[in-house]
């Protein structure tokens, strides 16, 4: 094995080692050398797939038809990276952290040659990795998973060689429901097969099942409350059906939408604090608690959820690309955090568009919080105006202080991105009282005279009101 030392003496060039070449990890390397030349910092990124800062949210697009080419989802690539004097090593794999010894040991993943590579600075961005359920025929050919853009291509070419027009989606969250838009998209017969009552397990119940009707009504086959207990192959090995305990669906193809876990196999074996849902945990300069020189960033992590004040893994490009910001920052000798979260996202299967902020009902209580929830109808522009839309917004508020907890919008063109006014209530700790005064814009090709996220502040203030009288 060769040793490449970096030299972590005061005055001399640092080197700076980042595992992971996707958002969190190359927008850390890329802000520190903004920050810090060459000839201050040296930076080695490792990379174990084929492709750097790419957008793994866009690839159910690119299945879909909806984006042309693979390479529209690439930010910068290697070459770009290299160029800002960044040591990019892409198929290479990290597969051991000594943190004693302050290195890493890397694998070449087409030749298996090893190098242990010294560092002073460390960040940790390796990312989530797709739930695969430990089940006979998981790993038939047919069945993928969709992660990378190594995934979306291995899919892409499943889907040339397939024959047949039949696909089952595991799994009803929002890979699962992207997926099972970009296969109807395709021409495909989908269903979908979900462990819970409804789809979107993001949502409320009463929420997920508008997100229901609206999939039924695109031709699109729910299974709910049924779990798969076993992927069927033909004589050929591939997969040919979906079993559970109540049937089986035939299957051309298989996509894997279950979900996924924090991938922290190495700093799990280096000994790194880990929370309870199975990420590493950072203090709010995302730096690994206990640990003065690591840092991590991205689907790795844990982050702190600012309405519940509880840990959460929250696997979203957002928060990767400020995670980096902010690693590259503090690594470069500056001064940055990262608050926290209010679990803010946003989706849509075809022209259903689906978002929530905040907690869930079930969140709520886990967290101990009493409160009440105001769900209305409204639409998305002045009812008299062309193209108005129906929509529905649920909102949770605690029930003596009125603090709002969480929304949940469900409708067409529109709807989903009012979410981020309630995004905004929530991170300045509004109540519902103090929500239904905002100063919001009004035009009646935009919004009604009473946006509907104020209704339901409105609705949801009177419940407060009640429950304290």
């Amino acid at each position: 094995m060769n040793m490449s030392a970096g030299s972590g003496v005061s005055g001399e060039r640092e080197r700076l080692v980042v595992i992971g070449g996707d958002a969190a990890g190359m927008s850390a390397a890329s802000q520190a050398r903004r920050l810090r030349s060459a000839g201050e910092l040296d930076i080695v990124a490792f990379e174990r797939g084929h492709f750097t800062s790419f957008s793994a949210c866009g690839i159910p697009y690119w299945v879909g038809g909806d984006v042309p080419e693979r390479d529209q989802l690439i930010a910068r690539t290697a070459e770009e990276h290299r160029a800002r004097d960044i040591d990019l090593r892409m198929r290479t794999e990290v597969v051991e952290i000594d943190v004693a010894g302050g290195r890493v040991r890397a694998r070449d993943v087409d030749s298996g040659a090893e190098s242990w590579t010294s560092y002073d600075k460390l960040v940790i961005a390796t990312g989530a990795r797709p739930i695969r359920p430990d089940m006979p025929g998981a790993d038939a050919p047919g069945v993928h998973g969709v992660q990378t853009l190594d995934d979306g291509q291995a899919l892409l070419d499943t889907l040339a060689r397939t024959r047949g027009r039949r696909a089952v989606v595991v799994g009803a969250g929002y890979i699962g429901v992207e997926m099972a838009e970009a296969l109807i998209n395709r021409g495909y017969e989908v269903t979908v097969v979900n462990r819970g009552s409804e789809p979107m397990s993001t949502l409320d119940p009463d929420m997920g099942r508008l997100v229901h009707e609206a999939m039924k009504g695109l031709g699109i086959t729910m299974v709910d409350d049924s779990a798969v207990t076993e992927i069927l192959t033909g004589e050929d090995g591939r997969v040919r059906a979906v079993a559970t305990q109540d049937g089986e669906y035939p299957a051309d193809v298989v996509i894997l939408g279950i979900g996924v876990h924090p991938e922290t196999t190495l700093a799990r074996a280096a000994g790194l604090p880990l929370g309870d849902h199975g990420g590493l945990l950072t203090d709010l300069a995302m730096r690994v608690r206990g640990h003065e020189n690591i840092w991590a960033g991205g689907d790795c992590v844990e982050v702190l959820d600012l309405v519940s004040g509880r840990e959460r893994h929250v696997p979203l490009g957002t928060h990767a690309n400020k995670h980096g910001q902010v690693i590259g920052t503090n690594v470069a000798g500056g001064y940055a955090m990262f608050p926290g979260v209010v679990g803010t996202a946003v989706s849509k299967v075809c022209d259903l568009e689906i978002a929530r902020t905040g907690l869930r009902e079930k969140d709520a209580r886990r967290a101990g919080l009493q409160y009440v929830t105001a769900t209305i109808e409204s639409t998305s522009r002045a009812g008299y105006y062309p193209g108005s839309s129906p929509m529905t917004v649920k909102m949770l508020a605690e029930r003596r202080t009125g603090r709002l907890l969480g929304v949940q919008i469900v409708g067409r063109e529109g709807a989903g991105k009012r979410v981020d006014i309630a995004a905004v209530a929530l991170t300045a700790g509004m109540t519902v009282e103090q929500m239904t005064a905002l100063d919001l814009g009004y035009a009646p090709p935009f919004s009604p005279v009473w946006d509907p996220v104020l209704v339901a502040a409105r609705k949801a203030a009177k419940a407060v009101s009640a429950g304290a009288s």
